[in-house]
């Protein structure tokens, strides 16, 4: 019985390790071609979306939720979206894109900018919503402005919101520390369809 095998012949072990490389050489190679697929998805829609923020007066908002359907987008595309919230001076837009940039440090946007221009611009449900969402709001300014208003309700709204927290650290604080709060919705702004 001759046990020795042929060097051009591979040993079961051989053939099952041979063919298991295979397969993840043609299992990495399916996942690069994904990568690929979805890199040039949303450098495909981060072209539309900075040509829509760049042509259409008060797109900013269509513009925030097509970004937020593709998942996201190029540097350019923000700074484009930025520039439209900017040249509307649109609040709502300025409201979500501050939120964006807050949640996500490295977005080339200048999120000081969009709040003082909520602040300043805005109507008090939206000054609201950025002394309850942001991480830290100009709780000063912010509480500067509603009381300026003179808007009853929205001063009531901001005294109960700081007696819970004076320091105003918003709700990503409080919901770390056991006490629930909601993010608020898109704001009224400009009704635009999303689609």
């Amino acid at each position: 019985m001759n046990t020795k095998s042929n060097n051009n012949e591979l040993t079961e072990p051989q053939a099952a390790d041979q063919e298991n490389d295979q397969k993840n050489k043609q299992q990495e190679a399916a996942e690069q071609a994904a990568i690929e697929k979805r890199r040039d998805y949303l450098k495909s829609e981060s072209t539309r979306i900075s040509e829509i923020a760049g042509n259409e007066p008060n797109s900013a908002l269509k513009c925030i939720h097509q970004l937020s359907v593709a998942g996201g987008a190029t540097e350019g595309t923000y700074i484009a979206i930025e520039q439209r919230v900017v040249a509307d001076q649109d609040t709502a837009g300025a409201y979500h894109l501050a939120l964006l940039a807050q949640n996500t440090p490295d977005l080339p946007i200048d999120a000081r900018q969009l709040i003082e221009l909520v602040v300043n611009k805005g109507d008090n449900d939206q000054r609201l919503a950025l002394l309850k969402n942001l991480p830290l709001p100009p709780v000063d300014m912010i509480k500067e402005q509603i009381l300026a208003s003179d808007d009853g309700d929205a001063i009531g709204l901001m005294n109960a919101y700081l007696q819970i927290n004076p320091e105003g650290y918003g709700s990503h604080h409080m919901l770390g520390s056991g006490q629930a709060d909601r993010i608020v919705p898109l704001s009224p702004g400009n009704s635009l369809d999303l689609k």
